[in-house]
């Protein structure tokens, strides 16, 4: 695995070992009712649960990205993840904390007062985020939506030069599992996962209990967390840094494992 690093804080943080975000929903229609949090309490013990359990990376979201969900206004997201952040900030002051959002002045508040360290943005990025985080100076996790391998690279390398241009240094790409994707195309995009290094950047792997396993199997979200670290093995094998998940202790297990294997 390529040593890469990220800079939170004027702190390099190395990913040379993948690393796990563990995901935490400030929203009461997310798909997975498992990483919901949506009272002071429920985000203490949640954001508690994810560092005991080994992960690097508390991603804070307040805007579910489910299929057929109505997106809160900026003003609600910004309330939910004020909420959140407060509290995890409080109870986890060593945490490195990321945002999930694409709204550019959600990212700046998430920045601003609360010291996110990251921004994750599911929307593909847009000239006016590209903007705002080379100013915030934190690292950037840019999406695809593209069906395929050939699109998501082309797609990204663009993204990721406009990002240069602007100043933004620390970058993270993600291929968009469960977006703008068939079930065969998701599946063909894993294969083909590795190729993803061709961009000398580390890759984030968002697969957790989604619909690309459910529908395969004939499941349930709650009946996939065995399917789920399957394919993070299989992810990892391929070169992920990052793992961005609901079940963080068997993601960090399977971490472990995984590079055990390389060593």
């Amino acid at each position: 695995m390529t040593d890469y690093t990220l800079n939170i804080d004027g702190r390099l943080v190395s990913l040379a070992t993948p690393q796990v975000m563990g995901i935490l929903n400030a929203t009461p229609d997310s798909f997975y009712a498992g990483s919901r949090a949506l009272t002071e309490h429920a985000v203490a013990e949640r954001a508690r649960q994810i560092v005991s359990e080994g992960a690097a990376i508390i991603d804070v979201g307040a805007c579910s990205t489910r299929p057929g969900s109505t997106p809160p206004t900026q003003q609600e997201e910004m309330e939910r993840l004020r909420r959140a952040l407060d509290v995890v900030r409080r109870q986890q002051p060593q945490a490195i904390v990321s945002v999930d959002t694409f709204r550019p002045d959600v990212a700046r508040m998430a920045v601003e007062e609360y010291g996110a360290d990251i921004v994750n943005d599911v929307s593909e990025g847009n000239a006016e985020m590209f903007r705002m985080v080379a100013r915030l100076r934190v690292p950037y996790i840019l999406m695809s939506a593209q069906p395929d391998l050939r699109q998501t690279l082309l797609t990204l390398s663009d993204k990721v030069q406009q990002l240069r241009d602007m100043g933004q240094h620390d970058i993270v790409v993600d291929p968009g599992f469960g977006f703008g994707k068939t079930l065969e195309q998701n599946y063909r995009l894993l294969a083909q996962l590795d190729r993803l290094q061709v961009l000398g950047l580390p890759v984030l792997v968002g697969l957790s209990r989604k619909s690309m396993i459910t529908r395969l199997l004939g499941i349930t979200p709650e009946e996939a967390l065995a399917p789920t670290t399957a394919l993070h093995a299989v992810a990892l094998d391929k070169g992920a840094a990052i793992l961005r998940v609901h079940d963080v202790l068997p993601a960090v297990q399977c971490c472990r494992m995984m590079t055990k294997l390389t060593e």
